[in-house]
């Protein structure tokens, strides 16, 4: 039959091509088999085919274009927001064996030169690039003069409008598919709605390209948020009791509320480092170059911080704030646990939160869209805070994702189920008071006064305005303070109390009156008196296991835990030598499975997953040496791994870039 030949042709090459691939990753990330839909993208890439890939943190995106960069010929071009990352990028891949090379203003004229040289010689792999630079004529002009394997357009959703995280010199990327037709372009994100994902294809002018949509879960991560009572202290005994000694990142919504946190923690034993744009460019490259560099430093930080760290072993992310936005939250978590291992979301959060931030909607900049979207916003991010679902259920959902309709058995409220109540009779108070204080006295007043009033307290401000004479003073006595601001939260969340000028001032809306007239129900989460403690689900553990081990050795044997140590140290010792981050030599999840294995052979450290070629060759020796200076390995009862491995084919290899600063102004020492 006619074609038959050609499409024999195809076949051939195809399985070739897949058979190249995989043996790309076992050679060089020192990985079996990739996993999820990896395969299936690279697989498409690396015959020409154009991609849109979303893929969660962890998920392995990096794989989907590093792969098809060294399969097929030239040299692949990462177009990547963030000119901070892209060092540490390029030294972990070459301590893979991998030849990449970066672009972007932290160079000299003479660095610059050298890698132009490298890319027009074709000695280069990879070559990363800010979307700012592609601007540039003499960039387009250098790419047109060599020769281009793959366009990765990362952290694609930056050319949303309507995104969080909108960056205007995305719009430009789409000519690359303009002046490179035949060049495959894969753009990655980890997150967006369905609008965004149209808009993604829409704006990059990828009419043709296929859609991969991995799952958004991360089963390792535990999401939990608790009641705030003294932030602090409650972050405090949080990380005493469960990540002692572990990396993490803590989000305040101010500078001033990032300085005291971290010298809070600093002046209670727990090693912090502040980071916000009101420090000198210096202090922030340098605290974020702890962070990647040392083990168990915690960075308190706003929302500026975090999209330049490829650091897989962040253990926890705590808000002592509300984020703004669900996509903003699972960007920020996002970032704990990217080697697989148990990690922690926790976030304190309370009544003021919801007021803070419906104020500052109201009195914000922007028209009324603007307002708009940004409550909407706001809304899914507290139906996310009051659900007495499973959290992780309604973050799936969000991002248009079925899930389990049994739980995750990983968070709190699959943990520790919340009570609920029918909270109609107190929500009538509570409204029945901003009714009474507005028509009989022409006043609004916010949840303080509104509580001391159902409470009965004849506090200075009661007296003087004269509501202890309200004939709703002192209803509400049958519950606490506590309960009484646990009910306007709630109501706030539910739209049926509204926020009000620049004081916070509390008002009805129209669902209101359903309530009064008892035409509606209220049901209500009950207020936990303490939050929970027990981490003991799928990817975590209990909190008084966690005791005095980091996460990621929480999990291992007693008498593995010697090895596993001794493999960090030396490999702590082998970053400072190299002046590069301990990842960069091996993860967290590989020296675990050294440490189980117990290889005592060359031959046998090359078939731990993590363990490629250049590293086999790079470390073996010394990984071996560690290993018989503790005198051989256990004995026969403790040599079965418990299946805390590092994984096949994901970040484990090298982790993608991680996601942008949510609403953030760029650093000047960040940016093209």
């Amino acid at each position: 039959m006619p074609g038959t030949g050609r499409r024999a042709e195809d076949s051939a090459a195809t399985g070739t091509a897949v058979s190249e691939a995989l043996a790309t990753l076992h050679r060089v990330f020192g990985y079996e088999a990739f996993r999820g839909e990896q395969d299936a993208v690279i697989e498409h890439v690396v015959a020409g085919g154009d991609a849109v890939v979303l893929m969660p943190t962890g998920g392995g995106k990096s794989l989907c274009y590093q792969i098809p960069a060294l399969v097929r010929p030239g040299t692949g071009v990462v177009v990547s927001p963030l000119i901070a990352l892209m060092q540490d990028q390029v030294d972990a891949l070459r301590a893979l064996g991998v030849r990449a090379g970066f672009m972007n203003s932290t160079q000299d004229f003479d660095e610059r030169r050298m890698v132009e040289a490298e890319f027009l010689a074709g000695e280069l792999d990879l070559l990363y690039l800010a979307p700012e630079r592609l601007r540039l004529d003499a960039t387009l002009e250098l790419l047109s003069r060599g020769k281009i394997s793959v366009f990765a357009i990362d952290e694609a959703h930056c050319v949303s409008q309507w995104g969080h995280d909108f960056r205007p010199d995305y719009l430009a990327l789409s000519l690359l598919g303009e002046r490179w037709p035949d060049v495959p372009r894969i753009a990655l994100t980890a997150t967006a709605t369905r609008a965004t994902h149209r808009e993604i294809t829409e704006r990059l002018n990828m009419p043709a390209a296929r859609h991969f949509v991995a799952s958004f879960d991360r089963p390792n991560i535990q999401y939990r948020i608790v009641p705030k009572a003294d932030p602090k202290k409650q972050l405090l005994r949080f990380l005493r009791e469960e990540h002692a000694g572990d990396a993490g990142i803590v989000y305040c919504l101010s500078r001033n509320s990032v300085e005291k946190t971290a010298e809070f923690l600093s002046a209670n034993g727990i090693e912090a480092v502040p980071y916000h744009a009101g420090l000198d460019a210096g202090t922030r490259a340098a605290h974020q170059a702890r962070f990647l560099r040392e083990d168990g430093l915690v960075v308190v930080a706003t929302i500026a911080f975090g999209m330049g760290i490829d650091k897989p072993d962040v253990r926890f992310v705590a808000h002592l704030d509300l984020p703004k936005s669900v996509e903003g939250y699972y960007q920020e978590t996002g970032r704990a646990g990217r080697d697989g291992l148990p990690s922690t979301a926790w976030m304190a959060y309370g009544l003021n939160d919801v007021i803070q931030q419906r104020k500052l909607i109201q009195t914000g900049d922007g028209d009324e869209a603007f307002r708009r979207r940004a409550q909407a916003h706001l809304d899914a991010m507290l139906a996310l805070c009051e659900t007495a679902q499973c959290r992780r259920g309604q973050l799936l959902a969000y991002f248009g994702q079925e899930p389990d309709p049994a739980g995750c058995g990983n968070c709190d409220t699959c943990l520790t189920p919340p009570e609920t109540w029918d909270g109609t009779i107190a929500a009538q108070k509570v409204l029945s008071t901003v009714v009474r204080l507005q028509r009989e006295r022409g006043q609004k007043f916010g949840a303080v006064q509104i509580v001391d009033i159902l409470l009965g307290k004849r506090t200075g401000k009661v007296i003087q305005f004269d509501h202890d004479r309200l004939s709703v003073f002192g209803i509400g006595q049958e519950l606490t303070e506590g309960e009484w601001r646990g009910v306007i939260r709630q109501l706030l969340a539910q739209g049926l109390l509204a926020v009000e000028g620049e004081y916070g001032t509390l008002v009805l809306t129209d669902a209101s009156a359903a309530v009064l007239r008892r035409e509606r129900e209220v049901p209500l989460r009950k207020e936990p008196k303490r939050e929970p403690a027990s981490r003991s689900g799928s990817g975590g553990s209990s909190g008084s296991g966690r005791k005095g081990r980091s996460a990621a050795a929480a999990e291992l044997p007693e008498h593995l835990l010697p090895a596993f140590e001794a493999l960090r140290a030396w490999r702590a010792e082998q970053a400072r030598e190299q002046g590069v981050p301990a990842y960069v030599i091996f993860h967290d999840a590989t020296l675990r499975e050294i440490a189980t294995a117990w290889p005592t052979s060359v031959r046998e450290l090359g078939g731990v997953s993590g363990v490629g070629e250049k590293k086999l060759a790079t470390y073996g020796e010394g990984v071996l040496k560690v290993l018989s200076d503790l005198g051989g390995p256990p004995g026969a009862e403790a040599a079965a791994p418990e299946g805390g491995g590092a994984g096949t084919g994901g970040d484990e290899a090298l982790g993608p870039v991680d996601w942008p600063e949510t609403d953030a102004e760029p650093e000047s020492d960040h940016w093209e």
